[in-house]
């Protein structure tokens, strides 16, 4: 077992709590007003998005599935 030879880190002095809705000097808000963007309509909706992919691959599968059968 080695035995290290630094001397322990001081430990900081205790910081004062802020009260609570009190906003500390060194953090103030940087947050400015902005117009909400509009929404994208269909584009910005993933369950359209989900829809047309789980189409696609049933159109592929029943595809495969009717080659299988021999109806192409």
């Amino acid at each position: 077992m080695a035995i290290s030879h630094t001397p322990p880190i001081p430990m900081a002095p205790a910081r004062s709590l802020t009260s609570p809705g009190e906003t500390p000097p060194g953090e103030g808000c940087i947050s400015e007003a902005h117009v909400e963007r509009p929404d994208g309509g269909i584009w910005e909706h993933p369950a359209f998005w989900a829809a047309v992919v789980l189409l696609g691959s049933a159109v592929v599968a029943g595809y495969f599935i009717a080659r299988i059968f021999g109806f192409t």
